[in-house]
């Protein structure tokens, strides 16, 4: 196919109205022209607007992909803003089925209030919508679970032609709808299975990074949840590694009310490496904008508390800011291998980085499209913030671009709903059933209306 190589795009500061409305999160790409947005107030209304219409549409969800993402194809067609189809529809016993356009924060709410957890590990933002979750593999971390989309039982389309499809799990199509890059179809529901929750208590630590290539996966292996940060500048890393509350840390969550209980702790043995790294971002951000949250994001490393808490409560708590963000999956098997090469990298380039390496594991996705797709895999998050008036420095562009070829020369697989280079990947050779899923797309979309400029070049 036919591509550009990636601009990461400047962000724009002073916006009002409708102007608001047509950007993106990070507020660095405009996603149609005005007046094209669309808010239909029910399923039937969408229904008729697609069976009555022509021309491209897109939906923009709480808006946190990359623009190209979300974008409509020309001048001419329609974003969908579906913030209306919202909120619980149903439930039983252990399932629950919720609107696509509800917010993943109120999906959480919703069951954590029934004493219940979804089978898969939240992301650090749950701002994001259920659908959008769904399109773009959406994950957290564990090897016990996988994306979001893992836990989906059935999901519920309209399509091109206003149209009603149900996929289930016995669906052969499912596994090309469970992420589906908005290329299908419009999410209006989706049934999601339903556990009891369990109560966590997540020890947090700071070691050195010498053997960081074997660590990681003995790490995920021996404990339920594992993030890591991984500060190459100074051979540190921080990991949380959380498992099953004793019997007594139960109890005193209870006794608190379930609110997060904190444990006492003295350790602060990564101020230094946190100075170093907020040196760096305050230097190339000249100032940085949205209040300052990229410097909280950072001095955050200090907190080494302990804490006993339900899943959403120890890792759903991101500061959303506006950033670039690439993150690319490797398998686990050769994570190793991988940390060796950054480790060589970044001895050479001594690369300016506002923020750690994030590491999240995850188990295999059935998903076609998953980055995690059949295999056990480490996804490697790199970050560089806008500087106040909008810009990237040039020393965050070149570290951004750098480790996404290195890890693309490796095999890595981007995540959907971040920023990457697609003219690094050769998609047929990473993903095995990327042929059938352009076969569901051709099935469902014959004349793809769900189609913008990013999503052709990706797919035809």
């Amino acid at each position: 196919m036919t591509t550009t190589p990636l601009a990461y795009p400047r962000q724009e500061q002073e916006l009002t109205g409708e102007d608001t409305r047509l950007r993106n999160w990070a507020k660095n790409s405009r996603l149609g022209p005005p007046g094209s947005v669309v808010t239909p107030a029910t399923e039937a209304e969408l229904c008729d607007y697609l069976a009555t219409s022509d021309g491209r549409v897109r939906m923009i969800g709480s808006r946190m992909s990359p623009g190209r993402m979300i974008q409509v194809a020309d001048q001419t067609g329609t974003l969908l803003d579906l913030s209306t189809l919202s909120g619980v529809i149903s439930s039983t016993d252990d399932t629950a089925t919720f609107a696509g356009s509800t917010p993943l924060a109120e999906v959480y709410a919703f069951l954590s209030a029934r004493g219940q957890m979804l089978p898969a590990s939240p992301g650090v933002i749950a701002e994001q919508t259920l659908a959008g979750a769904l399109a773009t593999g959406t994950h957290g971390q564990g090897l016990q679970q996988s994306s979001i989309a893992g836990a989906a039982l059935s999901i519920r389309m309209v399509l091109a032609d206003g149209t009603v499809a149900e996929f289930d799990r016995d669906h052969p199509d499912f596994p090309a709808v469970q992420l589906g890059l908005g290329s299908l179809g419009v999410i209006t529901a989706v049934t999601l299975r339903a556990r009891k929750s369990v109560i966590y208590t997540c020890l947090k630590n700071a070691v050195g990074a010498d053997r960081l290539e074997a660590d990681l996966e003995t790490w995920n292996r021996e404990n339920s949840l594992v993030k890591a940060w991984w500060f190459p500048q100074e051979n540190q890393v921080q990991v949380w590694k959380a498992n099953e509350a004793t019997a007594d840390e139960v109890r005193r969550y209870r006794v608190g009310g379930g609110e997060l209980l904190q444990h006492a702790t003295t350790n602060n043995t990564m101020n230094g490496t946190v100075e170093s790294t907020l040196r760096h971002l305050r230097d190339d951000t000249k100032g940085v904008a949205d209040d300052g949250k990229p410097l909280r994001t950072v001095t955050r490393f200090r907190d080494f508390t302990d804490v006993t808490g339900d899943v959403y409560q120890i890792f759903c708590r991101g500061i959303a800011t506006p950033q670039i963000n690439v993150e690319i999956a490797i398998p686990l098997a050769r994570a190793g291998e991988v940390i060796t090469k950054i480790k060589k990298w970044h001895a050479e380039t001594r690369p300016r980085m506002h923020y750690p390496i994030i590491l999240r594991c995850t188990g295999p996705s059935d998903g076609w499209l998953s980055p995690s797709h059949e295999q056990d895999t480490c996804y490697f998050g790199f970050v560089v913030y806008y500087a106040a008036d909008g810009s990237l420095s040039d020393e965050g562009e070149s570290y951004l671009r750098a480790v996404e070829r290195a890890l693309a020369e490796e095999g890595g697989r981007p995540h959907w709903g971040k920023y990457f280079d697609e003219s690094l990947y050769d998609w047929p050779a990473l993903y095995p059933q990327w042929e059938a899923f352009r076969q569901v797309r051709e099935a469902l979309d014959p004349q793809h209306r769900f189609a913008n400029a990013f999503a052709e070049a990706l797919l035809d």
